[in-house]
């Protein structure tokens, strides 16, 4: 509670954006007074410096002291942009409590430490190219995830002939988790069908909608794409896509596509035109293991989704690079996608001694900024992403392993399994402490520059997993999504989540919606299992957007900085901080009474200053949480698994 704090915020850096070349001031907040550094082990601290790494030869930068605020010294020291990420973290210089003589203590972005640290646990301030850098919308998204075939289904496509590949459903159907059914199994759900359902998600609160694939393919999930020309028929074709774009946008509603630039299916057109065509222009597209091109690579051994060979140039310019590649063409008018989301980003360019990653996650952005720059990148990286989310084009990253799988390791039922692309070894969830789950994420969040951070996914759940309500704990569904609401990055509601629907595994989570049975007219239940279904829904919908508007009226949710305050078992309290105001959020997943004394409060929360209860308060309707509060600090206390989040003033600095 009473540690030095830093993070990547505007409250403890000058900008978010700086030029090579540039000096950056950065701000380190240490706790005063005899208290302060009694939790440092120091009877004193004689010096604080900034120590960098520029070009691999470390510097050090006096840090001066500005002054005193609410119990915490400011510090601030001058760090010039060398590199394009250029590390640096804090030096505490001091004697050691008990005279034992003189003590270092180095702060950086996993948090404080009594020995030297290494590099690659640095903060980083990123000075990339001005066409790489996110969007200012970005750090305010909370994304609706759409897997189109399940969404919803128009009128229009009854009319539709199928393909020999699908398998039609009626919808609502029982999933049918074997092959060939378990990807060509038909429902029919398109993009009117999405469109017709905008005002559910306007509601809900959500402002940036994200499609899974929409280009034909030869299964539901449309990863083994035919071409990246047109829309599938199915979906509607390209005029549907254009009139949902236009819909949601009237709404505040940005849209992103998805694309697989690791392989395309082995009945696209380029893979057909290459296959026992060595002569063909498109033969070097990909990998091929004979000189017949009969042999290929392709995505984990699945003889459907032949791999991209990234050394071709003529691939790089019909697919990636210039105004008339594939990911500039969806971009523009008319049909206007806000940016991309890439498929199997971590494969991309890579196979064996071969590495062409970067190239192409830095060719894609380039050309998505010479078409509008007010775009977003996010690519897929299931484990530890950080290594190849530095800033350089990729603003954010769809990965599980900083939040979506330590909060199931402490928010699931314990024994509880988990197949599918959410990565747990051997298929189980270890079972977690509230510190193991602190530990978990602060380490893997901790490779992320702050800025790419705010754009990383917190997901509970997506296509590729289970969903996260099947093995949950009673009652924590708000624990859950609170977290991934107020935590900094971009909270995502996989649709259905909402409504309360479960899934054994990425498969089986593709629920088609059942529309049917949230209909308000009582007259069209037809059972009593739909009247408590249509409950839940209400309740969990109600949730959802009760949390998310949370999330969007608060400032210091929206890049503001995040400071721990408690870590135990069974309860996490952090504040999100800015200078516009500040956010107090509790997650309990059982009982619990933490008392924060007011030092590591850095503002008074009582009398005038009294918090503003946000969610989860017994003021309102999810009530539960106490807050006491006194001049030595604020007790919080619940039973039973509890999610609170209160507002209060900015943080004031010198």
């Amino acid at each position: 509670m009473l540690a030095p704090h830093h993070d990547g915020s505007p409250l403890h850096v000058s900008t978010q954006t700086p030029a090579l070349g540039e000096e950056v001031s950065v701000r380190l907040r240490v706790p005063a007074g005899d208290r302060g550094l009694a939790a440092l082990g120091l009877a004193a601290l004689d010096a604080v410096s900034v120590r960098s790494n520029p070009n691999h030869e470390p510097r050090f930068a006096p840090a001066v002291l500005l002054g005193e605020r609410d119990g915490w010294e400011w510090w601030e020291a001058g760090v010039e942009v060398e590199n394009p990420v250029h590390g640096y973290r804090f030096l505490l210089q001091g004697q050691a409590a008990g005279g034992s003589g003189p003590r270092q203590l180095w702060l950086n972005a996993e948090g404080l430490h009594d020995t030297e640290t290494r590099d690659s646990e640095d903060f980083k301030l990123v000075a990339s190219a001005p066409e790489m850098r996110p969007p200012a919308w970005l750090a305010s998204s909370v994304l609706y995830q759409v897997f189109p075939d399940r969404f919803a289904r128009s009128a229009a496509a009854d009319d539709r002939s199928l393909p020999e590949w699908a398998i039609p459903a009626a919808w609502g159907a029982p999933l049918d988790p074997n092959p060939p059914g378990r990807s060509a199994q038909f429902f029919g759900g398109d993009l009117d069908g999405v469109r017709e359902h905008l005002d559910h998600l306007d509601a809900l609160g959500v402002n940036l909608l994200y499609l899974t694939p929409v280009f034909a393919g030869r299964s539901n999930h449309r990863y083994d794409a035919l071409s990246f020309d047109a829309v599938d028929p199915l979906l509607g074709g390209d005029d549907a896509l254009v009139r949902l774009v236009e819909a949601a946008h009237t709404r505040g509603i940005r849209v992103i596509g998805d694309l697989t630039s690791n392989h395309s299916g082995d009945a696209h057109e380029w893979f057909r035109a290459a296959r026992h065509h060595p002569e063909a222009p498109e033969s070097d597209f990909y990998y091929w293991r004979d000189a017949d091109n009969d042999g290929y690579e392709s995505w984990l051994g699945v003889p459907s989704l032949p791999k991209f060979n990234w050394a071709s140039r003529e691939l790089r310019r019909r697919f990636i690079e210039g105004q008339d590649s594939v990911v500039a063409r969806w971009l523009k008018p008319p049909f206007n996608l806000d940016g991309w989301r890439i498929d199997v980003a971590n494969m991309t360019g890579r196979l064996g001694a071969e590495d062409l990653n970067a190239e192409v996650r830095q060719t894609i952005r380039r050309t998505m900024a010479e078409v509008n720059p007010d775009t977003i990148l996010l690519g897929e990286s299931t484990n530890d992403a950080a290594s190849d989310f530095q800033g350089d084009a990729w603003h954010g990253a769809m990965t599980y392993a900083p939040f979506t799988r330590p909060l199931w390791s402490w928010l699931m039922q314990p024994g509880s399994r988990a197949a599918g692309g959410i990565g747990f070894a051997a298929a189980q969830v270890p079972a977690h402490t509230g510190v193991q789950f602190f530990e978990a994420h602060n380490r893997f969040v901790a490779g992320f520059p702050w800025r790419t951070r705010l754009g990383t996914l917190n997901a509970l759940d997506t296509h590729d997993t289970p969903r996260f309500l099947t093995s949950a704990l009673p009652g924590t569904v708000p624990v859950a999504f609170g977290l991934a609401a107020t935590l900094p990055g971009i909270p995502v509601v996989f649709a259905g989540d909402e409504f309360g629907l479960v899934g054994e595994d990425g498969e089986a989570s593709r629920t088609p919606i059942p529309w049917q049975r949230l209909d308000e007219d009582p007259s069209r239940w037809s059972s009593g299992e739909d009247r408590a279904y249509r409950d839940l829904a209400r309740d969990t919908t109600a949730l959802y957007a009760a949390l998310i508007a949370v999330r969007r009226s608060q400032p210091a949710l929206n890049g503001g900085g995040i400071r721990w305050l408690h870590v135990g078992d069974d309860v996490l309290v952090f504040v999100r901080e800015s200078a516009e105001n500040s956010v107090l959020v509790a997650a309990g997943r059982g009982d619990f009474t933490v008392t924060i004394p007011a030092a590591a409060l850095a503002t008074a929360f009582t009398g005038a200053d009294a918090p503003l209860p946000l969610f989860g308060a017994e003021v309102d309707g999810f009530g539960g949480v106490q807050l006491a509060a006194s001049d030595d600090g604020i007790t919080l206390s619940a039973t039973g698994p509890r999610f609170a989040a209160w507002a209060h003033s900015g943080v004031e600095s010198p």
